[in-house]
């Protein structure tokens, strides 16, 4: 049976769960009511740091969800900034949704699973 980490675990959920070489990151959302490319900057910010508390970085993301409240008006724009965050030869497997979120402040939202 493999031990099971938890990351910044909170009463309702974790940030991140590490076990049997994996890793699973909690929807991570940016300041509310900031532009879509904000919020995805900081949303990828946070999903550095917690891959590095997890001992892992980006270029071990397998899983990308995203989560879009608005396609049409912040696809291209929440694009532009994944792109520039993406490490070459290192694109993990996405999908990319549009979704009503906890807010209607919140523009994007994004799910990571990794590897050790």
């Amino acid at each position: 049976m493999s031990d099971i980490k938890r990351i910044e675990c909170g009463q309702r959920m974790s940030q991140g769960v590490v076990a049997n070489g994996m890793v699973w990151l909690a929807g991570q959302v940016g300041e509310p009511g900031t532009s879509v490319e904000d919020q995805t900057r900081a949303i990828l910010s946070q999903i550095d740091t917690l891959l590095k508390k997890a001992g892992t970085d980006k270029t071990r993301i397998v899983s990308a969800q995203i989560w879009v409240a608005d396609m049409a008006a912040d696809f291209a724009s929440m694009n532009k900034v994944w792109d520039a965050w993406v490490a070459p030869g290192h694109a993990p497997a996405r999908a990319t949704g549009e979704a009503k979120l906890a807010t209607p402040d919140y523009k994007v939202e994004i799910i990571v699973t990794a590897v050790l």
